[in-house]
């Protein structure tokens, strides 16, 4: 089985070491540093070709993201996806994260998305990189996955906001994907909690 890791705003490829260790050596990881561009075209450009055939697991943005490759038809393997952004079915859930970053810049933001177990050296984006990005993810609109939906699953952490178990229930609705509660964690599940994300992965992946 070939994974792709893909990481959100505020962090790159370092986010999913802990990942990549708890996955262990008999499955075949991609972990991308995506462009981070603030453009959607972008992003999928580069994120597309990696993701063909493979089984697509996103936290936050990336998750976002692996929810765009299905609109877009990129034929992969199938996907868990981590506390997806919504649209305008929840269309106030990063309101939080941008007031943090406006009022404390990228670490304020890193800590609001994704609390105590996020550091600054998980990420080397500048203020306008994230600004760019977190207008990208707020613009987002869900759309149809079509034949893809059955081989998507939407999770959420058990000690999210209630928000964000709202905005994941109804995007499953929506799209005709499966969702799940994964027990324990928040928003980073990858980072509290790598081993159960694993785990859970090859749950999915059976």
């Amino acid at each position: 089985m070939r994974v792709v890791l893909i990481h959100g705003v505020a962090t790159d490829s370092r986010v999913w070491a802990a990942t990549i260790a708890a996955l262990g050596p008999s499955v075949a990881v991609c972990c991308p540093d995506r462009p981070q561009s603030g453009d959607m075209d972008t992003e999928i450009a580069a994120l597309a070709p990696l993701c063909e055939g493979a089984f697509v697991v996103g936290v936050s943005g990336g998750a976002t993201l692996g929810l765009e490759l299905a609109a877009r038809g990129v034929e992969f393997a199938g996907a868990l996806l981590h506390e997806p952004a919504a649209g305008s079915l929840a269309p106030r859930l990063l309101d939080e994260v941008a007031a943090a970053f406006r009022s404390d810049g990228v670490a304020g933001f890193g800590r609001a998305l994704y609390g105590p177990s996020w550091i600054p050296e998980l990420t080397s984006a500048s203020t306008e990189t994230v600004a760019g990005e977190l207008a990208m993810f707020r613009s987002f609109e869900p759309r149809p996955v079509g034949p893809l939906a059955p081989r998507i699953t939407l999770t959420v952490g058990e000690r999210s906001a209630p928000a964000r178990h709202r905005s994941v229930q109804d995007l499953a609705a929506a799209l005709g994907t499966e969702w799940r509660v994964l027990p324990g964690v928040g928003h980073a599940v990858h980072l509290q909690a790598p081993h159960q994300l694993a785990a859970e992965l090859a749950t999915t992946t059976r």
